[in-house]
């Protein structure tokens, strides 16, 4: 586990003040076409929120949206503990994938180091730099792929340093945005592992958008079912075991076979 590698009062000391994120009468629309609409949630610090939802349900989206990418109507407020609002809070993304150039020289450490300054990565390579960025790297359990070409990572690894990336600087809000599509069975376990330790570790807001229901009901806090408009949020049983669920995903056949005993999805 890497709650080890924080000191045991970090949650106090790199708390974000972020009380919550609130969405209300939310929608966005491309032209005539409604992608969203009377999309109303409020997503607490500490905890994180999975968004479900079938292809075309606008999941990713709402995500654009937050990160302020795409215009929408409603109100978008993010909410400071002592109930002042905070207008911009820092954010870090994590993307279902990126374009690379797989023979590209760049490494890990040049990743890190470009991001930080306006000067090239070998400028800066100081003691103190590479410390920080070690520091940064065994935080997702990724420390030693400092050296390692980006081209030459896994999926699993490249989006481990991507999450890196995301907490440098920590944020208020971390969105992650089908962060494991592609990636194998032990990548997809770890990935999740170092998000549920990070979220224990930080108080910060998680929003994840995934497809795979059994990992979201294993580390999620609270589950939104989003089909253009939130359909049902709850616990993950409470959400994962609904009929809306059943009849959005077409599983209703599913449901019935299972309460009559059948084999459970």
């Amino acid at each position: 586990m890497i709650e080890s590698k924080f000191h045991e009062n970090s949650c106090r000391q790199e708390c974000c003040g972020l009380c919550c994120t609130k969405i209300e009468n939310f929608g966005v629309t491309i032209g005539s076409t409604v992608i969203l609409e009377n999309v109303n949630l409020h997503i607490h610090c500490g905890e994180l929120t999975a968004i479900i939802g079938p292809n075309g349900a606008g999941k990713s989206t709402l995500i654009k949206a937050l990160l302020g990418e795409m215009p929408h109507s409603g109100s978008l407020k993010f909410v400071q503990s002592d109930d002042d609002i905070l207008k911009a809070p820092v954010m870090g993304y994590v993307p279902q994938s990126i374009n690379l150039d797989i023979s590209s020289p760049t490494t890990v450490l040049d990743l890190f180091l470009a991001s930080r300054s306006k000067y090239p990565a070998w400028l800066i390579r100081s003691k103190k730099e590479i410390a920080r960025v070690n520091e940064r790297l065994a935080k997702v359990r990724a420390e030693h792929l400092i050296s390692r070409r980006i081209g030459a990572l896994s999926g699993g690894e490249l989006q481990r340093v991507l999450l890196a990336l995301a907490l440098d600087p920590v944020p208020e809000i971390l969105l992650l945005d089908e962060p494991v599509s592609g990636i194998d069975q032990n990548g997809l376990e770890l990935f999740y592992e170092t998000v549920s330790d990070i979220r224990k570790a930080y108080d910060l807001s998680i929003i994840l958008v995934s497809h795979d229901m059994d990992m979201v009901r294993k580390y999620a806090d609270r589950v939104v079912l989003l089909n253009k408009t939130v359909l049902k949020t709850g616990l993950p049983d409470e959400v994962l075991g609904s009929d809306v669920f059943y009849d959005t995903f077409s599983l209703k056949w599913q449901k019935e076979n299972r309460s009559k005993g059948g084999e459970a999805i």
